[in-house]
């Protein structure tokens, strides 16, 4: 429940985030926000990971970090944050074809129906939010798509190679690989040049919050809850989270069709089924 009401709540700051700020200075400076708090508070933890364990430290920061804080910036330049985070509830589809493609975790057929059903839900929310929005370019919606694939890669590898590890162990350690890369891409953006802008820096305390609450602190409730229980099931705080996003959406007047809303409500039927026991 706590990640859902913040991680819904991730999507409308990332909008207000682009007011000011490219979708670039955007994930770069989630990262940064993200990256200093952790290694102010879990700095400690990072020579309990042992060195074979590094190169899983790096993959799942790049999967589950990096490319997706990219990805959803550059969506949300073109497509509506409630949106965004309706698609972004395809992560436990992802999960469960991955495990099962990938990482040799078993299915069942009740579960293959599920990813089917939320393949529809996506691409009728998709093509009829394309129909419908023609200021809005909906290919944009693959990048989200993608950080939900990416996202499902990261909880497998966190599942099959990381559990031994404390959560705070490794989402310090995944900052700890990303704050050099991130403060690169940010100092080529330009950013310092424009942080005399009121504009830039109103769009700043929103990432600032966005980096520590809704990236640092969220990443050590969510691999937590990776290690009690199944990828599957740590991926279906994804239920909740549209419904959380819908509500910023509206105070922010964005609004949904109901054929979307159809696309929505099939998207969570293909979850559930994919991820009931």
């Amino acid at each position: 429940m706590v990640l859902a009401l913040v991680w819904g709540s991730s999507f409308i700051l990332i909008k207000k985030g682009l007011i000011g700020l490219s979708a670039l200075q955007v994930g770069s400076l989630r990262i940064i926000f993200a990256a200093v708090f952790l290694l102010l508070i879990g700095f400690k933890s990072l020579p309990k990971i042992p060195k074979q364990k590094w190169k899983y430290i790096a993959m799942t920061s790049m999967f589950g970090t990096f490319v997706p804080a990219f990805l959803f910036a550059l969506a949300q330049t073109e497509i509506d944050s409630s949106v965004s985070s309706i698609l972004n509830s395809l992560t436990p589809l992802n999960t469960l074809i991955l495990g099962s493609l990938v990482f040799g975790v078993s299915f069942q057929k009740r579960q293959v129906w599920g990813v089917f059903i939320g393949l529809v839900g996506s691409l009728l929310l998709v093509f009829n939010g394309a129909i419908n929005h023609p200021d809005q370019n909906y290919y944009y919606a693959i990048l989200v798509i993608i950080a939900s694939i990416c996202y499902a890669v990261n909880v497998n590898l966190i599942k099959r190679f990381l559990s031994d590890l404390s959560p705070l162990s490794i989402t310090t350690g995944n900052f700890a690989v990303l704050l050099l890369p991130a403060s690169l891409i940010l100092f080529f953006t330009g950013f310092s040049e424009a942080i005399h802008l009121e504009s830039v820096q109103h769009a700043v305390l929103f990432i600032v919050i966005l980096g520590v609450v809704g990236t640092g602190i969220a990443n050590i409730l969510f691999f937590k809850l990776i290690q009690i229980s199944s990828p599957v099931f740590a991926t279906s705080v994804t239920y909740l989270i549209p419904v959380v996003a819908f509500f910023w959406g509206l105070l922010d007047n964005e609004m949904l069709t109901p054929v979307q809303f159809l696309g929505a409500f099939i998207i969570l039927i293909g979850v559930y089924l994919s991820a009931k026991k």
